[in-house]
């Protein structure tokens, strides 16, 4: 028989398909998240549910206005707009303005993804950059309620900024810290901050969901936390070591970053070994920019510089090839001459 009678489909790779798409993914982070919204609603009112509604039907007006304008297929329904709103609005104070939260979504959406060519092709955290984006509007970004704190859903929100135990932390206060926040406070959340960065045990038992479900791996969150652990560890501020790490991993974004961030598929290595070292990188960042930066937070540029470095890891890192035994690898120089 004619091999052209067989009626073969040629295509480009992937050949191995799985029921798993992008849809899936995004909706098994998304419900990875909720027990930390359920606690943010808890904890500063339902103005926290709002803003996360705001922002998530925001990213997703901006992604379809976007690619109906340029007569581009709909991808709103793989989530990962949706997704990106959700997480904007847990790196924002509960005060901050809804007109604000939209800024943010536009910038993420349309700058950061859509112009480079919509979801797999941004090359940047599109929720951390737009974080970034919004530090512009420094005091809307900056103001904080008390823990366990009913703000107005409209209108101006009457708030005298609290402290945070990040506050602390920059001013090597940690005496004023513990007096302020005990540690099960800052493992459950009952503690000032942003949105969604409040209750590192929710955070957690979001992000080994996402482990157990294999949507992420271990690599990245447990290099990312243990760096920053052990240069804390090392290098307190404080008298008691310990405590001071410990508050250090449980404070700010770090758990959110680590699990739910850092180790998206777009803006990290392929590789483990990559994620590793991006791991270890952006604790590095995060650690110095908390000591020597005029900035209390570091975890959200340490991210986002990392971002830019995943072109070079994933250059010298291969990943192991499918179907080819390790002791078949090809010598290095006889690989590039190939």
């Amino acid at each position: 028989m004619n091999y052209k009678e067989l009626n073969l489909i040629g295509s480009s790779s992937p050949h191995i398909r799985t029921k798993v798409g992008a849809g899936h993914i995004m909706g098994e982070v998304i419900i990875a998240l909720l027990p930390a919204l359920g606690f943010a609603i808890y904890n500063f009112g339902p103005r926290a549910l709002v803003n996360t509604l705001v922002s998530m039907l925001g990213c997703c007006a901006f992604e379809w206005a976007y690619r109906a304008l340029l007569k581009k297929s709909n991808t709103v329904f793989d989530f990962s707009a949706a997704l990106t709103g959700m997480l904007i609005a847990f790196v924002c104070p509960v005060t901050i303005p809804y007109w604000i939260l939209l800024a943010g979504d536009f910038f993420a959406i349309v700058i950061v993804k859509q112009l480079f060519g919509g979801v797999g092709k941004n090359f940047l955290n599109p929720a951390l950059a737009a974080r970034a984006f919004m530090l512009s509007w420094a005091g809307e970004m900056s103001t904080w309620v008390a823990p366990r704190t009913q703000t107005a859903l409209f209108g101006a929100v009457d708030a005298v900024t609290y402290p945070t135990p990040m506050a602390y932390l920059h001013e090597n206060n940690l005496e004023g810290l513990m007096n302020t926040y005990s540690l099960p406070d800052m493992l459950v959340g009952f503690i000032g901050g942003s949105i969604g960065e409040v209750s590192a045990l929710l955070l957690i038992l979001g992000g080994a969901w996402l482990i157990f479900r294999r949507i992420i791996t271990w690599h990245i969150p447990v290099s990312y936390i243990g760096t920053v652990a052990v240069l804390t560890f090392l290098f307190p501020r404080g008298n008691d070591p310990l405590t001071w790490m410990l508050y250090n991993v449980l404070g700010g974004g770090l758990i959110l970053g680590a699990l739910f961030m850092a180790t998206d598929y777009v803006t990290s290595p392929v590789s483990h070994t990559g994620h590793v070292i991006f791991g270890i990188g952006c604790g590095l960042i995060t650690v110095f920019i908390r000591y020597f930066g005029g900035y209390s937070e570091g975890v959200c540029y340490a991210i986002l510089m990392m971002n830019l470095t995943v072109w070079i890891i994933d250059k010298n890192i291969h990943p192991h090839r499918f179907g080819v035994p390790k002791a078949q690898k090809a010598p290095k120089k006889e690989a590039e001459g190939k």
